[in-house]
């Protein structure tokens, strides 16, 4: 995760041999960059402190990341961000389109996906997602949000996932959902299985019975038990198989 935080781009090699990114030369490039990555509702500034490094501070709405300079040239480092004046640059500017997303973006345009719901991968749960860019990033309610609030927001994220584009691919007894730019967006069709049954069938795919074979930021594959059972024994990435029916009461991650 930290390697993508900047980019995720270093090739294996400077990985495994980075180069230290010097607190100093990260300043530069943030005293030039930041500025220009500021919005109306997006501030990212340098913050001095009299008896400690500076703060780099990105603050959105109510949403507010506070990390030392040298903690985050430390974590440019170890995932081998290239020491030059572009490398840094390009690192800085993926690192603020990280941030986390707020609730505001969240209750406007976030939608309703299945991602793991567990370290170990081994269960999946709803999540509001919202684009960023060519990213998708998830929302985290914050504790003090009223219970009412969490369940609008992921009402209309539910609401808004039966209008994302989706290409249907049908191969064999099996039909694969797939979103053309961001992977992670595939399982949004789940929120609707009655519809991916119907838009099976208009495709030739009789799927009454139909089983899902989840990988998040995979396409989904959908088929009768038997094969999606076979489906799922011969992927070497983990995934959950279900029935349509249990999708609904999936719980929210």
């Amino acid at each position: 995760m930290t390697a993508a935080r900047f980019g995720g781009s270093a090739g294996l090699l400077q990985r495994l041999r980075p180069t230290r990114i010097d607190v100093a030369d990260l300043r530069e490039v943030a005293d030039s960059l930041l500025p220009d990555l500021c919005t109306a509702d997006l501030q990212v500034r340098l913050v001095p402190r009299a008896r400690a490094e500076s703060l780099v501070v990105v603050e959105e709405h109510e949403r507010c990341t506070r990390v030392p300079l040298g903690e985050l040239a430390d974590d440019m480092t170890a995932a081998g961000v290239r020491a030059t004046p572009d490398g840094i640059s390009a690192a800085l500017s993926s690192w603020v389109a990280h941030r986390p997303v707020t609730d505001a973006a969240a209750a406007a345009a976030g939608v309703a996906v299945l991602d793991w719901a567990d370290a170990a991968e081994t269960g999946v749960a709803w999540r509001v997602v919202v684009r960023r860019g060519g990213l998708t990033l998830p929302w985290s309610p914050p504790a003090r949000m009223s219970p009412t609030a969490v369940l609008r927001t992921r009402s209309a994220a539910t609401s808004r996932s039966s209008d994302v584009a989706l290409d249907l691919r049908v191969e064999g007894q099996v039909a694969l959902w797939s979103h053309p730019v961001a992977p992670m967006l595939a399982t949004t069709a789940l929120v609707a299985p009655e519809r991916m049954i119907a838009q099976a069938g208009s495709a030739g795919l009789s799927l009454d019975d139909m089983h899902v074979v989840v990988t998040p930021h995979r396409p989904v594959a959908c088929a009768g038990p038997g094969i999606a059972a076979r489906l799922a024994g011969e992927t070497t990435e983990a995934s959950v198989t279900l029935p349509w029916r249990r999708l609904p009461g999936l719980r929210w991650g």
